[in-house]
């Protein structure tokens, strides 16, 4: 009788390890003494060498909180996943969360938009980041780059025309999603990048012939034009303005609340300006107005 229980109650606690772990707020995680980071390696947010724009923003809140630091690598595919415990299907009527999964972060900081549809199962924090979508061809394309404009919307019309019959290379369920624009069912020859979910893999597969065109953010451009120079350049914007943030659960306001207060704090003290500094020397003449308005 006494392996029996023995063994009903190491089933049993089994059984619970497997549960999916309940999100966690502010008090939890400061009576846990950890905070784990969801990062994903995408350009200078998460280098994957344990630092980067996200990865020192989120260390420091750590330890303004006063409890350990954690990264927890994930992707874009399953990040949400990694913080709700819950799957997001996309439908043409809305948003829902299905499934049970383990929890295995708190926050999410890694160079992630805020779009529409993530905004409906996340709390945002303020802004930590400008960003916006970009067309880029390989250099000697015979697609020329747009003049440009003072009128963005206008932009945006003009370089879309340029994709034409041309094929695209695009990442769904990324900032990179063609649905995001209203690049499906327009006939846009699109062609979705499948082998890994690494964004940083978008150029080296245009550069393979993979397809035509590609689409990149503005902070992934900067580095790849360092990186690829003279390999690739920019069409033009395909999307107006966007803004990147850190995530977390609806069930976690105090938690949001309290990071939204340690980003003001250093972007008055001269912390976030150097952090900028560091990872995205140039930014600050793609968004000007964003980073004006960033002190105080």
């Amino acid at each position: 009788m006494f392996r029996s229980l023995r063994r009903f109650l190491l089933l049993l606690l089994s059984a619970l390890f497997l549960l999916p772990a309940a999100a966690a707020d502010l008090a939890e995680i400061k009576a846990r003494g950890e905070l784990r980071h969801l990062g994903i390696r995408y350009a200078n947010f998460v280098t994957g060498s344990g630092d980067g724009f996200d990865v020192e923003l989120v260390r420091g809140f750590a330890a303004h909180l006063g409890v350990r630091y954690t990264l927890v690598y994930s992707d874009f595919y399953t990040v949400i996943r990694d913080l709700l415990g819950r799957e997001v299907v996309r439908g043409e009527d809305g948003v829902r969360l299905v499934g049970d999964f383990p929890v295995r972060g708190d926050m999410i900081a890694a160079g992630f938009t805020v779009l529409p549809w993530r905004d409906a199962v996340l709390l945002f924090s303020e802004p930590t980041f400008p960003s916006q979508v970009l067309l880029v061809a390989r250099a000697q394309s015979p697609i020329e780059p747009i003049p440009g404009s003072d009128a963005l919307d206008a932009d945006v019309r003009a370089t879309r025309a340029l994709i034409g019959t041309n094929s695209l290379l695009v990442m769904k369920g990324t900032c990179l999603d063609p649905a995001n624009y209203g690049l499906e069912g327009v006939g846009i020859d699109l062609r979705a990048y499948t082998r890994s979910t690494n964004l940083n893999e978008m150029v080296p597969a245009l550069l393979n012939g993979e397809a035509e065109l590609t689409l990149l953010d503005v902070p992934d451009v900067l580095l790849d034009l360092r990186k690829w120079a003279g390999r690739i350049k920019v069409i033009g914007p395909i999307s107006d303005h966007q803004l990147l943030a850190a995530a977390f659960p609806r069930e976690a306001p105090a938690l949001r609340d309290a990071f939204n207060a340690y980003l003001r704090q250093i972007k008055t003290d001269g912390r976030y300006d150097a952090l900028v500094d560091k990872y995205y020397p140039g930014i600050r003449r793609y968004f000007p107005e964003f980073f004006a308005g960033q002190a105080g």
